[in-house]
């Protein structure tokens, strides 16, 4: 029998940690279990390739965590008690172009729109009404984010009370490449909002994604591609160090397989060693809902969950290769060589929708019309050794292979290669004789590394109108609670999605601490309770 605590905690990516430390701030004892031997899931930092040279694993932007409470209030003592802190680099982006022109936005919102203007005078009025526009229903968007579902009004109901909510309950059901023709007609404009619309590998063709080129160039605008220094790893850090200080242990290499189920509820966690794990109150679970669910009888869950679970899509699988070099890449625009830390290659709408529709057929995308190069060590130069730079190449990609192309052992190291040739058409400088060393990760090394990350897919799921809101991960099971009581889910699977927001680990912890009694505003934003002392403990 494994160590017993309040609440079990089944895997430690960000948003679990997130639940666990309100929940220890609360007072409640918790024991996280990951199957990793590290924690964080996709925020994690190691040295993947060559000694000094720190790759984050998995995610490496962390802009739209900034405005979460956590960060924004500091509710958890991160940034002031726990050395986290975050860069904004500038130039914010740099995108490549098929015909070779690029596009550099800046912190400066003038100077971008300026930039803008380059192409198309009405596409720079268009910019700035794009930034005054969201800037308006900011607020709304993120209260929908960073509320639990059912624990406030509704986006429709708060969309209805705006001056201008019927343009928006438009334009957030439409496609992201309908918003942007709608709005702007130079197809490098275009191409580079839907370029910026694409950044959470949501298929930018589809209803529902007409709010991102909204969110995310906002977002980057006003906080550019935000880098925790240190890397990823570093808010794993915050978090974990938080935990240990709060009474609370983290325990790697444990991988949870099976739920234990004592008269209806679940009681704790089962790992593959056949430890088991009992919580006194609760149990969280950031394993992607898909395995979950395998994880009690079938009968433990409901008719309407097994639809929902069945019918979720897991969404986009990505390929990326690191790399170790002694340059970062740079750009030769229009006004010299450029460096910025979020770079890319962003093809015309039209290759977008091509694109997406191959990636709907399964096809194999040789050349992806959407390509990232980050290189974080521009403004974090201690992830490398002195002078030398961490650089990633991430697109989308199929998870299977036509049986023509063999397995991704065979193609894998190939399409790494054409994707570093494409990107020397843009930066030269990126020879052989500046790389020291790469690792390359297919969908499958992807899925490999973390089998909660579906095909290869690592934004948690679709993110359309069919699995957003009271729809995710399955209807009628929104809000964190799960079928069999006392379980709880958070992770990407939960509102609202993917992308290191930590918004459903928080939004895990309001429904939790709301069941269990607590004023949440004082559990939130008030002082820590001494470890194994809730103030109330009444169990959902």
């Amino acid at each position: 029998m494994g160590a017993n605590a309040d609440i079990v905690v089944a895997g430690a990516g960000h948003n679990s940690l997130i639940t666990a430390c309100y929940l220890a701030k609360a007072g409640y004892r918790c024991l996280v279990l990951d199957a990793r031997h590290i924690p964080g899931g996709g925020a994690a930092t190691e040295e993947l390739c060559l000694p000094g040279f720190g790759i984050d694993t998995c995610a490496t932007g962390h802009t739209m965590i900034r405005v979460n409470p956590v960060l924004l209030h500091d509710e958890l003592g991160l940034i002031a008690d726990y050395g986290l802190s975050y860069v904004e680099p500038d130039p914010v982006e740099q995108v490549a172009f098929p015909d070779g022109e690029q596009l550099t936005m800046w912190l400066d919102s003038e100077r971008t729109i300026e930039e803008v203007a380059r192409f198309s005078s009405a596409d720079a009025a268009a910019y700035r009404r794009l930034l005054d526009e969201y800037d308006e229903v900011k607020h709304i968007f993120s209260r929908n984010q960073f509320t639990p579902v059912g624990f406030g009004p509704s986006l429709e109901q708060m969309l209805g009370e705006h001056p201008r909510g019927k343009i928006w309950a438009r334009r957030r059901q439409l496609s992201a490449v309908e918003v942007v023709r709608h709005e702007f007609t130079d197809r490098h404009v275009q191409a580079f909002l839907l370029w910026m619309a694409f950044q959470v590998f949501q298929p930018c063709d589809v209803p529902g994604s007409g709010i991102l080129p909204y969110q995310q160039t906002f977002g980057r605008q006003q906080r550019s591609w935000s880098i925790p220094v240190g890397g990823s790893g570093r808010l794993t850090a915050a978090l974990t160090g938080y935990l240990e200080d709060h009474g609370s242990t983290i325990v790697c290499d444990r991988r949870v397989t099976r739920l234990l189920l004592e008269d209806g509820r679940c009681v704790g966690v089962e790992t593959d060693d056949g430890e088991q794990y009992r919580a006194g109150v609760a149990v969280v679970s950031t394993i992607h809902a898909k395995h979950l669910r395998d994880m009690a009888p079938a009968e433990s869950w409901p008719e309407e969950f097994h639809y929902g679970i069945d019918t979720y899509d897991v969404g986009v699988p990505g390929f990326a290769t690191y790399y170790c070099t002694t340059a970062a890449p740079e750009f030769a625009s229009a006004h010299g060589p450029r460096t910025a830390v979020s770079a890319g290659m962003a093809g015309w709408p039209e290759d977008v929708i091509d694109m997406n529709a191959h990636l709907r057929a399964g096809r194999f995308l040789a050349d992806p019309a959407w390509v990232l190069v980050a290189t974080p060590t521009l403004v974090d130069p201690g992830r490398a050794p002195a002078g030398q730079h961490t650089v990633k190449i991430l697109t989308p990609q199929v998870h299977r292979l036509p049986e023509s192309m063999g397995d991704w052992d065979c193609v894998k190291e190939e399409h790494a290669r054409h994707l570093l040739e494409t990107l020397r058409r843009h930066a030269p400088n990126l020879t052989d004789e500046v790389i020291l060393g790469h690792l390359t990760k297919s969908p499958a090394d992807i899925e490999k590394l973390n089998p909660h990350m579906i095909n290869g897919a690592f934004h948690g799921g679709n993110r359309g109108p069919a699995f957003s809101g009271p729809l995710r991960p399955a209807p009628g099971w929104a809000s964190h609670r799960m079928p069999i009581p006392g379980l709880y889910q958070t992770g990407g699977s939960t509102h609202p999605g993917g992308s290191i927001t930590g918004a459903p680990g928080r939004n895990a912890a309001i429904v939790m601490l709301t069941d269990l009694g607590h004023d949440v505003a004082q559990s939130m934003s008030g002082p820590a309770l001494p470890a194994g002392q809730p103030s109330v403990t009444t169990a959902h």
